[in-house]
């Protein structure tokens, strides 16, 4: 009761959002349900925001909604797939990582940016953008204003990508009749989840790929995602070696390690074991069909957290930053795909 007197109003604000977009989404296939929403909660956000009592659902639809979302979509996916995807796609995601974390240490440097703004920045763009950012805030010790910042020019960057590589794909000739280019493509080259599965979702919906781009990608992201246990757990050391602390003893794991994962593998499990003695993926279908409409939820709630007014305020060096990773980032994922002759 309490947890539908806290929640509930911002969810059904989410589900509201969602239904329109998704049949939109359904109409204009080329945009997709997970853009429309996104551009949805960004047009009335200003209005949203002064019904605080819709905040506390809107944050747990933006976060938890999501992750069941990815956790459903396990439901979908076979495990030997599972690991062939995130073998094929390692050395893209250790290329692209190391390259966003380089340019954000090198602009630091030369543009002479605050510490804590560079490394959100960087680590929000090389490994899923705003997980990052709150996994690394309470290592480094950032306030408020530097984590909202970083925030707001990830998601800028997030919707841009939603909105561009789907048409990006076509244009550079990725294959519209397999899911493998454009999936590893999105999985390694978008920062946050939410905007991985907007565009696998999209370019789904133009190719009638059913979900395959969606598993792949977000396949290929949650082996990404993983990087966030090794750098945090870096930059609690530096942080502790520059302080003389102990500041790595302030570490909760339960807050760094994304525990979905282990959901969304347990999924893929069951899937696994079920379909090899004989069980129809078709069981599978409505499972994989709820997690789509809560991504389209949860693209609304981030939508609705996108401050346009203050991410233009902010200032235009961290939006350079935020740029340069990004487009490292895509040069870097598309140059590996053609060496390996992905595409």
């Amino acid at each position: 009761m309490n947890f539908i007197q806290k929640n509930g109003k911002g969810i059904l604000l989410c589900i509201a959002l969602a239904i329109p977009a998704s049949i939109l989404g359904k109409l204009i296939p080329i945009i997709g349900g997970p853009v429309f929403a996104i551009i949805t909660g960004m047009i009335i956000a200003p209005f949203v925001k002064k019904l605080t009592a819709c905040e506390a659902g809107i944050n747990y639809t933006s976060k938890k909604i999501l992750q069941y979302a990815v956790v459903l979509l396990g439901f979908g996916m076979n495990l030997h797939i599972v690991m062939e995807t995130g073998r094929q796609s390692l050395p893209i995601i250790v290329c692209t990582i190391t390259t966003s974390l380089i340019i954000s240490y090198v602009l630091h440097r030369a543009m002479r940016m605050p510490d804590n703004i560079s490394i959100l920045i960087g680590v929000g763009s090389s490994i899923c953008g705003g997980s990052a950012i709150a996994a690394t805030a309470p290592v480094i010790e950032a306030d408020d204003e530097e984590v909202a910042q970083s925030i707001s020019v990830i998601f800028l960057f997030n919707i841009l990508a939603a909105l561009i590589f789907p048409t990006l794909g076509s244009i550079i000739g990725f294959s519209t009749s397999s899911s493998e280019a454009f999936g590893i493509f999105a999985g390694t080259a978008i920062n946050d989840t939410s905007s991985v599965t907007a565009a696998a979702s999209t370019w789904d919906s133009m190719y009638q790929l059913g979900s395959q781009t969606l598993d792949k990608a977000v396949t290929v992201k949650l082996t990404r995602t993983l990087a966030i246990i090794p750098i945090t757990l870096f930059l609690a050391f530096m942080r502790a070696k520059k302080a003389e602390s102990t500041a790595s003893g302030h570490i909760s794991m339960k807050k760094v390690f994304p525990f979905f994962i282990l959901f969304f593998i347990g999924a893929s499990v069951i899937t696994t074991v079920a379909t090899s003695l004989g069980v129809p993926n078709t069981v599978f279908l409505p499972l994989k069909e709820l997690s789509k409409f809560f991504i389209v939820m949860a693209m609304g709630a981030i939508g609705l957290h996108t401050d346009v007014v203050k991410l233009i305020k902010s200032g235009v060096r961290p939006i350079f930053l935020g740029l340069s990773c990004w487009i490292g980032i895509t040069a870097v994922s598309l140059i590996m795909q053609h060496l390996m002759h992905l595409w």
